[in-house]
């Protein structure tokens, strides 16, 4: 196997996903992370002057959504065939279409809007997406996204529901909390969250 560095700030973000890829595959890397400091002065050095970063043996590759895929397919985790490929491509679209919603409250300064859009996410937004995944859950017999074990579609909705939607939604949707759960209590997983930096995001 390649040697890995994966590079971002001191926090979960968009670099969480990949923390979690190579927990579930036990695979070695360094976790760098930078503060604003230090990130100054690293940030000319990445490939598009943004994190997160994948070093390769020696190569850096940029853009977080190509290297969540890149990792999920170097440890078996992106599905089996080009059919369960597409449905876990499908669980990741609505992955980002859930962001779209919580960068949009995030990048919010004005207090009162914030209110209006934290509201407008819990009321409509986050129950259509958990919906979706209730739907696709039950219709692949209730367990798992895709196929019959942990695939990035699990670990993508999890990261999603950690801490970002509040858990009094995610109780209306019991299929979406179980597999949440199974992730959560997965061994490799599990031992990672139980280790991990602790974080405000």
């Amino acid at each position: 196997m390649p040697s890995y560095k994966l590079k971002y700030f001191e926090s979960k973000g968009r670099a969480e996903m990949c923390r979690l890829l190579f927990a579930m595959a036990g695979q070695e890397y360094e976790d760098i992370r930078y503060s604003q400091e230090t990130w100054a002065a690293e940030k000319n050095n990445t490939p598009f002057g943004q994190l997160p970063v994948l070093e390769s043996d020696g190569q850096q590759y940029g853009q977080s959504i190509a290297i969540i895929n890149f990792l999920a397919r170097e440890f078996g985790l992106h599905g089996q065939t080009n059919l369960e490929q597409l449905q876990v491509d499908q669980v990741m679209g609505i992955v980002q279409d859930i962001y779209t919603h919580l960068l949009k409250l995030f990048f919010e300064k004005d207090k009162a809007k914030q209110v209006a859009i934290h509201e407008e996410n819990n009321k409509t937004h986050y129950p259509k997406y958990l919906g979706f995944f209730e739907a696709i859950l039950k219709k692949n017999g209730g367990e798992f996204y895709v196929g019959q074990k942990i695939s990035l579609a699990d670990i993508a909705v999890f990261d999603t529901l950690d801490g970002k939607i509040d858990d009094s939604i995610v109780e209306g949707f019991p299929l979406v909390k179980a597999n949440r759960e199974k992730v959560r209590t997965n061994e490799k997983i599990a031992q990672w969250l139980d280790k991990r930096p602790k974080t405000a995001h």
